[in-house]
């Protein structure tokens, strides 16, 4: 096999002329584009920050692990009982009869016991209690609720302790009561005490 030789100087620049003026076979096909190199990514003359690192739980230095809890400053008003709304109320009779009537020294011309009855029951025996005393032209009555049981039954629900007690005030200050009820304090300790009252009526006119 012959060996290829290399071209002369000056064959070569006679095959550069003949391939200047060739033409390609195939003028439509391009040569394929290559895709344009990824640029570098730009490096940062900042450092880097790390991230933050969790602390530690620590407990206040007020707060001490079995330590018992300071009472709180925080005042909390609760709902009067009734004998102090109805103390609190302005008294609308005469002076005198008002401080002999909480001391006991005037006895009831009526009284009615609420003992056992639920407040449905209770409710409209008041009204018609009063309203016949009020006719018959008696001024002061007495009307037992009980001071009602001291403990809660158990129940789902809670029950107000003394139902009927709490109740009283609301139903004489609701009308009919309002209109024929001029004063209401609670009895002196030899008329039932905290678990009665005292009703002074208006006169009938």
């Amino acid at each position: 096999m012959a060996r290829r030789r290399s071209l002369r100087p000056e064959e070569r620049e006679l095959w550069e002329k003949v391939a200047r003026t060739a033409e390609p076979m195939h003028k439509s096909r391009k040569a394929p584009e290559l895709p344009e190199p990824a640029p570098a990514p730009e490096v940062s003359d900042r450092p880097l920050i790390p991230p933050p690192q969790p602390q530690p739980f620590r407990l206040p230095a007020s707060l001490r692990l079995g330590a018992k809890a300071r009472p709180s400053a925080t005042k909390v008003d609760l709902a009067p009982t009734p004998a102090e709304a109805l103390a609190a109320a302005p008294v609308r009779m005469d002076a005198g009869t008002h401080k002999a009537m909480t001391r006991g020294r005037v006895s009831p011309e009526a009284r009615l016991d609420l003992h056992g009855m639920t407040l449905s029951e209770a409710h409209p025996e008041l009204i018609r209690f009063l309203m016949n005393a009020q006719s018959d032209g008696k001024r002061l009555a007495l009307v037992i609720t009980g001071k009602g049981k001291d403990r809660d039954d158990g129940g789902p629900i809670p029950s107000r302790i003394g139902a009927l007690r709490h109740q009283l005030p609301h139903w004489l200050a609701l009308p009919p009561l309002r209109h024929i009820v001029l004063q209401a304090s609670q009895a002196h300790l030899k008329h039932g005490g905290a678990g009665a009252w005292y009703i002074y009526l208006r006169r009938l006119r």
